[in-house]
């Protein structure tokens, strides 16, 4: 079967695609970032609008000048753009600004006590941190199974969910995972979820930004309850992220961080919280941040979710059939297809250190990529059969090599030359281990000191 391939030009839309960086031996190349996963580059409009704004920025609410007022209206009105965007009825639920999905997450797990305190968290072995530690101190938290590829068990799932006889009071899981990249079938799981008396939030930093989601209405027992993403990971890096939730869950009880904004009365005895999100954003909101994710949010919605969505699938399919190609490489999850998941494909080549690899490809070919574990220890370590005995030995000397992945993770401005060219240098790695290995094995880091001055704030005092 021939891969059909989809050529769409979205590089012009991307900050910082043709920037050169050095290589280890002092020449220079352009730089290819395969690091999408951790953070996107801005889009080019998203730094036009920042800077056509920002002779009107002025803090908001309350302020009587007009750049206040200018400044005001637009951060009301933006909540509107982010609801429509992912489908949520401004009616039902507060859009609630945060620094990004972890801070949500963070948010919401103080803000349910009250009401879950007494009950279950599920999660999954597949989570980022972000969606499992900040459950773990406050809850009793179970775990649904992955199976040996890492795809989620809904069989284990379910079983979950009658085990607890009513008791799980909500299933919290990863639209898209950060280490395969399998996207999860969250409708099929909210209405699961609901079926059995529980609410959902989605953890939607990897899938927001490259498949459209839709929250719906909570009429439909495949609606999300809650969802939080992230403005870095959609290519505005500018400290903003969202967290999305029923409007009656936030009008009770006491903000997990309070402060200016959060009251609309209080004396030395009484308080009297805000209404709707304002209560959930405490002190001087990112206005300039929010502003960056609804202009980068308009560019997402004129190429269409869509487009996007079928770009980076055939994108990501086009890579691993030249992936599986290469001698002695691994790859964890599906190795198959780009069917359900996104841009991710996380690797390793036998003989060669996760880390050493990653090197290498940063200065040999200018690639940049990210290994480890990726903020999803238990997940990988299922992934890579890591054993307790193993764990302990670690813990005991934390010198000894972690166990790790090398990650891949696509954005829409990548192209199919890139992939050749990463394609090109790990098989020239796995056909010359003994050399590179002798240039990179004790290459824990890369130096940067003969760079200074590249970037101009390095020449500020």
């Amino acid at each position: 079967m021939n891969l059909t391939i989809f050529r769409p030009n979205f590089r012009k839309l991307v900050v910082g695609v043709d920037t050169k960086v050095p290589l280890g031996d002092g020449r220079e190349v352009t730089s290819i970032n395969l690091d999408n996963a951790a953070s996107t580059p801005p889009f080019v409009s998203v730094l036009e609008e920042i800077n056509n704004f920002s002779p009107w920025y002025s803090s908001i609410h309350r302020g009587t000048g007009y750049k206040s007022k200018l400044s005001s209206d637009f951060y009301d009105y933006s909540r509107s753009i982010i609801a429509e965007f992912v489908g949520a009825n401004s009616n039902e639920k507060n859009v609630i600004y945060v620094k990004n999905a972890t801070e949500g997450i963070n948010k919401l797990s103080y803000r349910l006590l009250e009401d879950y305190g007494d009950g279950v968290i599920l999660s999954t072995f597949m989570e980022h941190h972000s969606n499992d530690l900040p459950w773990r101190t406050k809850y009793k938290i179970d775990y649904v199974q992955v199976d040996n590829k890492g795809r989620l068990s809904l069989d284990d799932l379910e079983h979950k969910l009658v085990k607890y006889r009513g008791k799980v009071k909500l299933v919290t899981v990863t639209g898209a995972s950060n280490v395969t990249g399998y996207t999860n079938p969250i409708a099929t799981i909210a209405a699961l979820a609901h079926e059995y008396g529980a609410k959902i939030l989605v953890d939607g930093a990897q899938l927001v930004p490259h498949a459209p989601v839709e929250i719906k209405n909570s009429l439909d027992p495949e609606h999300l309850d809650f969802l939080v993403f992230s403005a870095h990971k959609m290519y505005a890096p500018f400290g903003a992220g969202v967290l999305i939730g029923p409007k009656d869950t936030f009008a009770k009880g006491v903000p997990d961080y309070s402060g200016g904004g959060t009251i609309k009365m209080v004396t030395h005895d009484f308080i009297s919280w805000a209404d709707g999100s304002e209560k959930d954003e405490a002190g001087t909101p990112n206005v300039i941040g929010v502003l960056a994710l609804v202009q980068a949010i308009k560019i997402l919605k004129n190429i269409g979710m869509d487009n996007i969505e079928r770009y980076e699938q055939n994108l990501t399919e086009y890579a691993l059939r030249k992936l599986k190609k290469i001698k002695d490489i691994e790859i964890y999850g599906n190795c198959q297809d780009s069917k359900d998941r996104v841009g991710i494909i996380t690797f390793n080549i036998k003989g060669v250190d996760h880390r050493t690899l990653a090197n290498i490809l940063s200065l040999e070919a200018g690639i940049a990529v990210r290994n480890g574990c990726f903020c999803a220890q238990p997940y990988v370590q299922r992934l890579l059969n890591v054993s307790n005995k193993d764990i302990e030995k670690h813990m005991a000397n934390p010198h000894l090599p972690h166990p790790g992945m090398v990650r891949i993770s696509f954005g829409l401005y990548n192209t199919y030359s890139e992939v050749d060219k990463l394609a090109q240098i790990l098989a020239d790695v796995a056909d010359n281990k003994k050399i590179f290995l002798k240039k990179y094995q004790d290459t824990s880091e890369i130096s940067l000191a003969q760079n200074i001055g590249r970037w101009s704030i390095a020449d500020s005092p």
